[in-house]
């Protein structure tokens, strides 16, 4: 069974996934808006709600990440509740190219791309969303 992230955010949303989607070169992502959403008289929508993201699913090579928008009145509290790891085989180069695409957009790095004790490149960067994504090459493979 796989696992997927699902990261939530406060109006940006759909920034969000657009960067994403240039960072990882994948196709745009399914979403629906709160707007679009069948209505429910017992939950309406308020108009400043309606244009934000309800729900989206963005590929990443062979796995999903799940994104929404909170509406206004829900509590938020930014990125520090998750972090999304990519890894892989035979994908160093792709790491790299991912690592430093948000390193170089405003990122902060937690770690720099690097050889640990488990793995031959491993890197970890907090993007300008507050989200951490760790880098990992599986296996005991060359960079």
């Amino acid at each position: 069974m796989p696992v997927t992230a699902y990261i939530n955010f406060h109006g940006n949303c759909l920034q969000a996934l657009n960067y994403y989607q240039e960072v990882f070169e994948t196709e745009k992502a399914d979403l629906m808006t709160f707007g679009e959403m069948p209505s429910d008289p017992d939950f309406p929508v308020a108009e400043e709600t309606k244009e934000l993201v309800a729900h989206a699913v963005l590929k990443i090579n062979d796995g999903i990440i799940m994104f929404s928008d909170l509406p206004p009145d829900m509590p938020f509290i930014a990125g520090n509740n998750i972090s999304v790891m990519v890894s892989g085989t035979g994908i160093a180069d792709k790491l790299a190219l991912y690592f430093n695409r948000i390193k170089d957009s405003g990122g902060t790095v937690v770690m720099e791309l690097q050889e640990t004790f488990w793995t031959k490149l491993y890197g970890s960067v907090t993007d300008k969303f507050g989200i951490t994504w760790q880098f990992n090459l599986d296996s005991d493979e060359e960079q």
